[in-house]
C-alpha cells in the first residue's frame, strides 16, 4: 500500500513538473512574440516619428539648411589673435569697406529732361541783371514700361500702266511670321514662353497681365499660340535631348507631374517628369511612368540591358531609386550615389530622435569634412601641392567614414533607425565611394535636383498640363530655356532669334545648318554675344553655400526618394 502511494505520489509530482516546464515555455513564447512586437511597433513609431518631424520641417522650417551663425564683426585679417583660427565672414557689405558704387546702367536707352527755372527767377530780384549759366547737376531715376503696340503693315500696290506682258500688280511682300496667320511677333511669342516656363505663370495669370496693359485676350486663343509655338521647338528640343543623350555624365532625377486628360492604359492624372542634366545640355521629359523604361528609352538602350553600344562608358549621378540601381547593372555604366540623400537622412534622424542627436552631428561632421576637401581638391591647381594635400584629406575623409561605417555596424542594440541608416550606407557603399576615382565630378545629384525647382514653381502654380500636347510643350519649352541658361543666354533674346528663324522659313522651324545655328556647341561666335545674358561671367554678389549639399530642396514627396516604382 505504502509502495502504491509512493508511485502515484512521484507520478503527480512528474505531471506537476511536466506542466511547469511547459508552463514556462508557452511564457518564454509568448515572451519572444510580445518583445518582438514591441520591437515591430517601435520601428513603426520611429519611422512615423520621422516622417512627422520631416513634414514639419517642410512645412514650418527653413528651406534651406544652411548654418545660421550669429552675425558678430568679423576682424580684420591682420587683428585675428593667434591660434583663434579663420572665422566664417558674415554675408553683405564689410563695415567701413568702400564697396562697388552704384550699377552703371548706361547701357539702357536714355532720354533726356529738362528741368529748369522760370524766366522770371533766372533775373537778380535786386536789380534784374540776368543769371549767367555755368553748368547744370545731373541725376538719373530707371522707369520700368510696359507697351503694347499694334503694328500695322500697309503695303501700297501698284498696277501696270502699260501694254508689256509684266505682272499687272505689285505689291512688297507680307511680313514673316512664325505662326502663319498669326497676329503675334516673335518678340510676343518668345516673352509668353519665357512668363509661363521660365517664370512659371500660369495662363490666366498672364491673359490678367495683358488685360492690366489694354489688351483682351481669352486663355484659349492663348492656348492655340502655344499648340503652335509646340511645332517650332520641337526640332531644337530633339537636337539637344540627342546631344545629352550621348554624354559622359548624367545627373538623373524624377518628380511628380500632373497631365488632366484621359489616356488609355493610364488610371490616374499621375505622370513624372524626368530631367537630364549634363555638362551642356538639360533634357526634360514627361512620362507616363517612373519605370525603367523611361531611362533605357532616352539613352537609347536595348530591352536587354547587356552592355552600352559601341563600348561607351556612362557615369549616372543619382539618388538610390530602384531604377537607377537597375541601370547601374549595365555594362558601361558607373553609378555615382549622391552624399546629399545620405546627409538628409542623418538630418532626419536627428529631428526625428533628439536622443540621438550627438551620433547624427558626428556622421553629419564626417560628411561635412569630406565636402569640405571635395571642394578643395576643385578649387586647387592640379598637380599642385595644394591639389595633393586636399586629395589626401579627402581620401581620409572618406576612409573615415568606411571605418567607422564598418565599426557601427558590427554593435548589437542599437537604435532601428541607427541600424536602418547604417544599412542604406553599407548597400550602397560602392557607388559613394566611387567618387574618390572622380573628383572633377560632384558629390550630390543636386544638379538635378536644382533644375526641377522650375518646373516645381510652374506645378505650385498651374498644378501641372491640361492634356498631352501640353505636357510635351513643357518638356521642349524647359529643355530649351535650360539648355540656354547653361550657356549663358539671356533666354528672351535667344527665343527670340530661334523663333526668327521660324519665321524667315516661312512658319517652319529651321534645318541643317539654320538649326545648328541655335546648338551652343556650334553657334557662331557672334551670335553667342547676341545672346549673351547681361552680366554674365560677372562674380556673384552673394557669397557661396557653406556647403555644397546645403542648397538642396528635395523636390519631390520624402516618401517617393527611394521607393519602388508604382
Amino acid at each position: 500500500m505504502d509502495t502504491t502511494g509512493q508511485r502515484q505520489d512521484s507520478s503527480e509530482a512528474r505531471a506537476w513538473a511536466e506542466a511547469e516546464r511547459w508552463r514556462e515555455q508557452a511564457l518564454r513564447d509568448e515572451n519572444a512574440v510580445l518583445r518582438q512586437r514591441v520591437a515591430d511597433l517601435e520601428g513603426q513609431v520611429g519611422a512615423l516619428a520621422e516622417k512627422v518631424a520631416t513634414y514639419a520641417k517642410m512645412l514650418f522650417g527653413d528651406s534651406s539648411e544652411k548654418s545660421k551663425q550669429k552675425s558678430k564683426p568679423t576682424p580684420e585679417p591682420d587683428k585675428v589673435e593667434p591660434g583663434q583660427g579663420a572665422q566664417r565672414r558674415g554675408r553683405g557689405q564689410r563695415q567701413g569697406s568702400r564697396g562697388h558704387g552704384r550699377r552703371d546702367y548706361s547701357d539702357l536707352d536714355t532720354e533726356e529732361q529738362v528741368h529748369d527755372l522760370p524766366p522770371e527767377e533766372l533775373l537778380c530780384p535786386m536789380c534784374g541783371t540776368a543769371y549767367q549759366r555755368f553748368g547744370e547737376e545731373c541725376c538719373e531715376q530707371i522707369d520700368w514700361r510696359v507697351r503694347l503696340v499694334r503694328i500695322v503693315h500697309r503695303r501700297p500696290t501698284y498696277r501696270r500702266a502699260c501694254r508689256c506682258r509684266v505682272r499687272g500688280v505689285i505689291c512688297a511682300p507680307p511680313p514673316r511670321k512664325a505662326i502663319a496667320k498669326g497676329r503675334l511677333t516673335t518678340g510676343f511669342l518668345a516673352r509668353l514662353l519665357t512668363h509661363k516656363f521660365a517664370l512659371g505663370l500660369p495662363t490666366h495669370r498672364i491673359a490678367a497681365l495683358l488685360a492690366a496693359d489694354g489688351m483682351e485676350v481669352a486663355e484659349g486663343t492663348l492656348a492655340g499660340v502655344y499648340a503652335a509655338l509646340s511645332d517650332l521647338l520641337a526640332p531644337l528640343a530633339t537636337a539637344i535631348e540627342a546631344r545629352n543623350a550621348a554624354s559622359a555624365h548624367l545627373h538623373v532625377d524624377e518628380t511628380r507631374w500632373s497631365v488632366f486628360e484621359a489616356v488609355e492604359g493610364k488610371d490616374s492624372n499621375r505622370w513624372w517628369l524626368w530631367v537630364f542634366a549634363a555638362d551642356d545640355t538639360t533634357v526634360f521629359r514627361v512620362a507616363r511612368s517612373r519605370s525603367l523604361a523611361v531611362l533605357t528609352d532616352h539613352l537609347g538602350l536595348d530591352a536587354d540591358l547587356d552592355a552600352l553600344p559601341d563600348g561607351r562608358q556612362l557615369l549616372l549621378s543619382s539618388d538610390f531609386y530602384s531604377v537607377y540601381q537597375s541601370i547601374g547593372t549595365v555594362d558601361g555604366v558607373d553609378s555615382l550615389w549622391c552624399w546629399a540623400h545620405i546627409r538628409r537622412r542623418f538630418v532626419k534622424v536627428r529631428d526625428a530622435h533628439p536622443r540621438l542627436r550627438g551620433w547624427a552631428d558626428a556622421w553629419l561632421d564626417r560628411v561635412g569634412a569630406l565636402y569640405a576637401a571635395h571642394k578643395a581638391i576643385n578649387a586647387a591647381e592640379p598637380g599642385g601641392d595644394a591639389h595633393r594635400l586636399a586629395t589626401a584629406q579627402f581620401a581620409a575623409a572618406l576612409g573615415g567614414i568606411d571605418a567607422e561605417r564598418r565599426s557601427q555596424s558590427q554593435l548589437d542594440g542599437q537604435h532601428p533607425a541607427v541600424v536602418k541608416v547604417l544599412a542604406t550606407i553599407n548597400r550602397e557603399w560602392d557607388g559613394l565611394a566611387r567618387h574618390q576615382r572622380h573628383p572633377e565630378l560632384a558629390l550630390d545629384n543636386n544638379t538635378a535636383e536644382r533644375a526641377l525647382r522650375t518646373p516645381v514653381v510652374g506645378r505650385k502654380n498651374f498644378y501641372g498640363s491640361g492634356s498631352v500636347d501640353s505636357a510635351e510643350l513643357a518638356s521642349r519649352a524647359w529643355t530649351i530655356l535650360a539648355t540656354a541658361e547653361q550657356a549663358g543666354y539671356n533666354r528672351l533674346a535667344y527665343l527670340t532669334s530661334y523663333l526668327d528663324a521660324c519665321a524667315t522659313n516661312d512658319a517652319k522651324p529651321p534645318t541643317g545648318d539654320g538649326l545648328a545655328r541655335f546648338l551652343p556647341w556650334t553657334a557662331d561666335p557672334s551670335d553667342h554675344d547676341t545672346w549673351r545674358r547681361p552680366g554674365a561671367g560677372r562674380p556673384a554678389d552673394t557669397p557661396d553655400d557653406a556647403e555644397a549639399s546645403d542648397d538642396t530642396d528635395n523636390t519631390d514627396d520624402p516618401n517617393d526618394t527611394d521607393g519602388p516604382a508604382p
